[in-house]
């Protein structure tokens, strides 16, 4: 019975120390091989996936650190801004920012282990560093920088401590994300590289950490500054509004003026055309006066003084004193070939006319020896 007994603690043993020589190496980790506690090997899960063998502990010891990307969130931090115009210290300014670090390769993790050991110990150093550079950058941005509003959502987002980098949507337009992209960007610049050098270089140098990215995640106005705000969010829109008036009044002129060429191009042709119908009418008149003169000449010469006579009495008022052999007389007689239109033996009779209505008559006198008149033939 002791004999088994012995047997079975034995391979126990067996099995423990067996169990503690073999270790795996997951993809997203690495692992830190240390004997006695010094560093002896890093395995990088990206090469060195999978079952690897070590001395039993307490001869060798494990540490894993994630290789993945982690985040860090920074406590906030009252920065006092900057007036543009006296270059002095202006108001108070809350931020809250973000950052997006990893271990980048085995060396790193390594110079990491060394230094910070842990991703406590490193979110414990890392913070204060990065806030007093994140302060040091936003004193540096001029008040009217933060509260220039791009839009009416960034202008909620001002006053009320809201998010103030919002999701890409509809809501934005393309010029206004872009112009919230610069200002990011070069806050960006400024906290990374700014009077203190290179902080991305100097914390990887330092402590094996590579920062994947930095950004601002919120920033509000104390209450002091909200009406400068507000009256700073007015100004802008009213200066949009009369950019927006001012593009509209010229657009409005252009299409004045566009319409006004085309109405004066039109009617340059319709005068053209009208021009031209006119001379067409008339050479038609020509045309057929002439048939009519070449079929009676002696009726067509009776129509024209007929029409001659309704033109010299239609608007006058004066008294014609006229022969009844005077030719406007002729087309009264009648039609020619009637037997009054025949010449008159006894001579000219005297005959009173009143040109236009309400003419008074006038005792006849001796009339007046008129010559024969004929009408000329019309022009072709």
């Amino acid at each position: 019975m002791g004999r088994w007994l012995l047997i079975v603690l034995l391979l126990g043993v067996v099995l423990a120390v067996g169990r503690s020589c073999l270790f795996t190496v997951e993809p997203g980790e690495y692992v830190l091989v240390t004997r006695f506690g010094q560093m002896r090997t890093v395995l990088d899960g990206v090469q060195d996936a999978g079952l690897h063998i070590k001395a039993p502990w307490p001869i060798d010891s494990l540490q894993r650190l994630d290789r993945r990307l982690q985040v860090l969130d920074l406590p906030t931090v009252e920065s006092l801004t900057r007036d543009p115009s006296s270059g002095a210290v202006d108001k108070t300014l809350t931020v809250e920012a973000v950052v997006v670090w990893r271990i980048p390769d085995g060396a790193a993790a390594d110079r990491f282990f060394r230094t910070l050991r842990t991703p406590e110990q490193a979110r414990a150093i890392l913070a204060p560093l990065l806030n007093g550079r994140l302060a040091a950058a936003v004193s540096a941005v001029p008040l009217d920088e933060w509260i220039g509003p791009i839009d009416t959502q960034l202008a909620t987002a001002a006053l009320t401590g809201w998010l103030a980098t919002l999701a890409d949507s509809g809501q934005f337009a393309y010029h206004d994300r872009l112009a919230l992209q610069r200002r990011s960007e070069r806050l960006r610049q400024r906290w990374l590289t700014g009077n203190g050098g290179d902080v991305s270089r100097q914390v990887l140098e330092s402590y094996g950490v590579e920062l994947c990215d930095v950004r601002l995640r919120r920033f509000a106005y104390p209450e002091a500054v909200r009406n400068s705000i507000a009256e700073r969010i007015r100004s802008e829109r009213a200066r949009k509004a009369a950019d927006y008036e001012s593009q509209g009044r010229q657009q409005a002129a252009a299409i004045a003026a566009e319409a006004e060429r085309q109405a004066r191009a039109i009617e340059s042709e319709a005068q053209a055309r009208k021009t031209l119908i006119e001379g067409q009418a008339q050479a038609e008149v020509a045309r057929l006066r002439a048939e009519a003169y070449a079929q009676d000449p002696e009726f067509y010469l009776f129509l024209e003084n007929l029409r001659a006579f309704q033109a010299a009495i239609a608007e006058t008022k004066d008294l014609l004193l006229l022969s009844t052999r005077h030719p406007l007389l002729r087309p009264l007689a009648g039609p020619p070939g009637s037997p009054e239109t025949l010449p008159n033996a006894a001579g000219p009779t005297p005959a009173t006319t009143t040109a236009g209505p309400g003419a008074e008559a006038s005792p006849a006198t001796p009339p007046r020896t008129a010559r024969p008149e004929t009408m000329p033939p019309p022009r072709q």
